[in-house]
């Protein structure tokens, strides 16, 4: 399904709506295959995909506000709450009121969520290999699809609320 880039840059008229010339589609089928692949080498861990970043956000920062997990993780409250909610329940976390600000809900990892950082220190090199990319290219392609998503939330901004639904 696969189009050379070639071919899908040089594309014009009614060839532009090809859809194997889409990057939206591309990104799509991408991103869920890449979630077939965290399935499975999250289910060791006992921790969903979501889950997992969370942990990899508290393991590289330590003790964070539920409004910092969700700037790093560009995530809402409404997703974030109950999927903290489940790491609390699971034992992986604490969440507990700040004492400066009563508004914030500082999340902090619990000895079990400390300890399941070593068992997840091989996820990150086997989804390198299962991309069939190398370090290099892996790298190469994660600077560029984060440009890619400041830009579109650059030109969403630049939209402002006259998007059409």
């Amino acid at each position: 399904m696969s189009a050379s880039p070639t071919a899908a840059s040089s594309a014009t008229g009614p060839d532009l709506l090809r859809l194997d010339y889409q990057l939206c589609l591309a990104i799509q089928t991408a991103g869920r295959a890449m979630g077939g692949v965290y399935r499975k080498l999250l289910a060791d861990l006992g921790v969903t995909y979501p889950q997992y970043l969370v942990l990899l956000a508290l393991w590289e920062h330590g003790e964070l506000s539920v409004k910092r997990i969700g700037e790093l993780l560009r995530l809402d409250s409404g997703t974030l709450s109950p999927l903290l909610k489940r790491l609390d329940a699971a034992g992986l976390v604490r969440r507990e009121r700040s004492t400066d600000d009563e508004r914030s809900v500082l999340v902090r990892l619990t000895g079990k969520g400390a300890a399941l950082r070593d068992q997840a220190e091989e996820v990150p090199c086997r989804l390198v290999s299962a991309t069939g990319l190398d370090e290099a290219e892996a790298a190469r392609l994660r600077d560029a699809l984060y440009r890619l998503s400041d830009s579109l939330d650059e030109s969403l901004d630049d939209m402002g609320s006259g998007a059409h639904d």
